[in-house]
C-alpha cells in the first residue's frame, strides 16, 4: 500500500492531465499564408536646396520644383544673396503660376549682384540702355545716309533724262536740213545763160 501511494504521488492526476486545447499548436506549413510582397521603395534625390542646406527634403518641398538636383548652382547663387528663409517666404507668398518667374528673377538679380556689388541689376539695366541708345544713333545715321544717297540717285537720273531729251531735237533738226547749194536762184540762172545769148 505504501509503495502504491508513493507511486501515485508521481503520476499525473486526471485534473492536471494535458488537454488537447491547452497543448501548444504549431502552424502547419499549408495553413500559413505567404507574406504580402513588399512595395518597391522609391528613392527620391533631394532637391538642390535641401542638399545644400543639409536637411531632409519632404514630399511637398516648396523649393524642389524650382531648384532640381541637377542645377545646384542656381540655389547656391540665390542663397548667397537672399538667404534660404527669404526665398522660401517669397515663394510662399506668391501663387504657383508666378513662382517660376520669381525664381528666375532672383537668380538673375543674384548673378548681377555678385558681378557688380554696388549697382547690381540696376547697373546691368543702365549698361543695356546705353547700348540701345548707341544702336539707335547708329541706325538714325544709317537711315540719313540712305536718304541722301536716294536723293543723289534721283538727281542723277533727272540730269541723264534732260541730256537725252536735249540731244533728240538737235538730231531731228540736222536731219531735216536740206542742202540747197546745188540749186540756183533766178538771178544766178540768168547770169549763167548770158554768154549764150550774146
Amino acid at each position: 500500500m505504501e509503495n502504491n501511494e508513493k507511486c501515485a504521488q508521481f503520476l499525473p492526476s486526471p485534473s492536471h492531465s494535458p488537454s488537447p486545447s491547452s497543448s501548444p499548436r504549431f502552424p502547419s506549413p499549408t495553413s500559413q499564408s505567404p507574406p504580402p510582397p513588399a512595395s518597391p521603395t522609391v528613392v527620391l534625390s533631394p532637391c538642390a536646396a535641401c542638399k545644400i542646406l543639409r536637411r531632409r527634403c519632404v514630399e511637398k518641398c516648396v523649393l524642389a520644383p524650382y531648384f532640381p538636383p541637377t542645377e545646384p548652382y542656381k540655389f547656391t547663387i540665390a542663397h548667397r544673396v537672399f538667404g534660404a528663409s527669404n526665398i522660401i517666404k517669397s515663394l510662399q507668398e506668391l501663387p504657383e503660376s508666378q513662382r517660376a518667374d520669381a525664381v528666375s528673377s532672383m537668380v538673375y538679380e543674384a548673378n548681377a549682384r555678385i558681378r557688380d556689388p554696388v549697382y547690381g541689376c540696376a547697373g546691368a539695366i543702365c549698361q543695356l540702355q546705353k547700348q540701345v541708345s548707341e544702336l539707335q544713333a547708329q541706325l538714325a545715321k544709317a537711315q540719313a545716309e540712305i536718304v541722301t544717297m536716294q536723293c543723289q540717285q534721283a538727281n542723277l537720273v533727272a540730269i541723264i533724262l534732260e541730256m537725252t531729251q536735249s540731244k533728240e531735237p538737235n538730231n531731228i533738226s540736222n536731219s531735216q536740213q536740206i542742202d540747197t547749194t546745188c540749186f540756183l536762184d533766178d538771178n544766178n540762172l540768168a547770169s549763167a545763160w548770158e554768154p549764150l545769148w550774146t
